[in-house]
């Protein structure tokens, strides 16, 4: 499961970076994963069992990071181009009939 994790998320990150949009996207699935990761962590610090498995807990964590950062820079494109829309319809109004 953590490998399929490992794999998905990296995969996912560039998908959204090419897309270049937020839209889609769930911020609140994103934190929620990021919370369940630092809790994983937290729990193998906790109970002294800490291995190998922390490892991919780690990196899981980083690459859900990068989808973070995507997420946000995406939602900025978004914002960006949303005010060119409204900026180009303001320039450009229809001819009158």
């Amino acid at each position: 499961m953590l490998i399929c994790f490992g794999i998905s998320w990296p995969m996912n990150a560039y998908r959204a970076y090419k897309a270049g949009t937020a839209k889609g996207t769930s911020l609140a699935f994103i934190l929620l994963i990021l919370f369940g990761y630092c809790c994983g962590i937290t729990a193998k610090f906790l109970s002294g069992n800490v291995n190998y498995v922390l490892a991919v807990y780690l990196l899981n964590l980083i690459t859900v990071g990068l989808n973070l950062v995507v997420y946000f820079r995406n939602k900025a494109l978004d914002h960006r181009a949303a005010g060119q829309s409204v900026a180009h319809r303001r320039h450009h109004k229809p001819a009158a009939a």
